[in-house]
């Protein structure tokens, strides 16, 4: 890195141009000025990002002005949260692909708290962020990581059925006719195939057990020619190496001939942590997969060829071989995580246990987010303003990624020395009356 480039003059030239591609992206001109913003508040030091904490920080001498431009721009103007995504993506990929290629996508969702019950999609259930059952919104996204850097793609809130299927919360959160309810699941299946759609360079797709752990989840991934690595818990039934269902009984002339395998007193899969306890000591391995902050991040795994078991006595065929990977750290009683992957045979542990474990750049993503750039402080309750808050955030966060991708890995929010833009003459904020 060059010292004109590390400059905070340098960087503020390439945060001025980056905003001007997503006003760009964001259609009518007048929405250039509040668009731009609203990205430098979130990324400007303060701890509250919500609009009006924001406002007094932009505009000091005219507050509820500004407060006017910026709830306009996020709650009610009408531009493309896919269109900003995009250019953000594109922005990033640019400086995150300069060092290696895209390894993962992966596949996550996030919790956040809310004490009230008016806001789209809140209901009571579980909650990342609190660790149990919360009154929160859930919000599942996609994200694209290289080796050294990851960034959300796509983010979209899971609307529970109790607002899904009520007319009146609809209305009142102004929830877009064609939004119906989807699983979590489906919602990131859809991310997925819209990613590919789209052209994202690929990768091989993460996700913890609240998805892995679904049959159908993994096989529309792999239907999708992906391969992945998803976690799954440890009640998960599979066939141990070497062993299968057994094969339909042979006709016996009358009726219906049986077609599907079948299991029996004697022949029955295992759970996946009472395969892992049964392995032999010389299969567990020591696998260092990264440098941590203050020592190198390692424990021991095994890796197995197995079938997946579930429901497998209604199918015609043994699924397919794939890997059951396990994590059993030295002085624990039991393994503490389990994947299942159909990346190739000849794959090393290594390599395996380092896609595994690269899902953690998500938890890393959503910490910044939420603590730095306040991605769950929007204050409104309407659908349009939750998701172009979430799709301002993620731009600011885009931004950030990029620049420690091409000159500093220790950029972050609120530390950038930026300048707040100035207000062009006579700027009236859309929806306000004249001063």
């Amino acid at each position: 890195m060059s010292a004109k480039t590390g400059t905070s003059g340098a960087r503020q030239q390439r945060l001025t141009s980056y905003l001007d591609r997503l006003a760009e992206a964001a259609g009518h001109a007048d929405r250039a000025v509040p668009l731009k913003l609203y990205c430098t508040g979130l990324l400007l030091p303060g701890e509250r990002k919500s609009v009006e904490p924001m406002a007094a920080r932009l505009a000091p001498g005219n507050v509820r002005r500004m407060h006017q431009s910026l709830h306009h721009m996020v709650a009610d103007a009408a531009w493309s949260d896919e269109a900003l995504l995009g250019c953000t993506r594109d922005y990033a990929l640019a400086a995150m692909t300069k060092t290696g290629p895209v390894a993962a996508w992966i596949v996550d969702d996030t919790g956040l708290p809310k004490k009230g019950t008016h806001s789209v999609g809140v209901a009571r259930q579980y909650c990342g962020q609190t660790g149990k059952q919360d009154n929160c919104q859930v919000a599942v996204s996609l994200s694209v990581a290289t080796w050294t850097a990851s960034l959300p793609i796509t983010y979209r809130l899971y609307l529970p059925e109790l607002w899904a299927n009520d007319s009146q919360l609809r209305h009142q959160a102004k929830i877009p006719n064609d939004i119906v309810f989807q699983t979590k699941l489906e919602i990131a299946l859809g991310q997925i195939r819209q990613a590919i759609a789209d052209g994202i360079p690929q990768g091989t797709v993460l996700a913890d057990p609240a998805y892995g752990n679904d049959t159908g989840f993994r096989q529309a991934v792999a239907k999708l020619e992906l391969s992945y690595v998803l976690g799954i818990q440890s009640t998960t039934t599979i066939w141990p190496p070497g062993t299968q269902p057994l094969p339909a009984p042979e006709y016996s002339g009358r009726g219906r001939p049986a077609n599907r395998v079948r299991r029996d007193a004697e022949h029955v899969p295992v759970s996946a942590k009472q395969l892992a306890l049964s392995l032999p000591a010389k299969v567990w391995k020591t696998v260092t997969w990264r440098e941590g902050t203050r020592r190198p991040l390692r424990s021991r795994f095994a890796a197995v060829r197995v079938r997946p078991a579930h429901r497998d006595h209604k199918l015609q065929q043994p699924r397919e071989q794939e890997w059951l990977l396990i994590e059993w750290s030295r002085g624990e009683s039991e393994p503490r995580k389990y994947w299942l992957s159909n990346l190739a045979e000849n794959i090393r542990l290594p390599s395996m246990v380092a896609l595994a474990k690269q899902r953690w750049v998500i938890e890393r993503d959503y910490e910044e987010l939420k603590q730095e750039l306040g991605l769950g402080h929007f204050e409104g309750r309407g659908w349009r303003g939750f998701h172009h808050h979430a799709t301002l955030c993620i731009a600011a966060y885009g931004f950030l990624v990029a620049e420690r991708s091409r000159f500093s890995p220790s950029v972050r929010g609120g530390i950038l020395g930026l300048s707040v833009p100035q207000l062009p003459p006579n700027f009236q904020p859309r929806g306000s009356h004249p001063p």
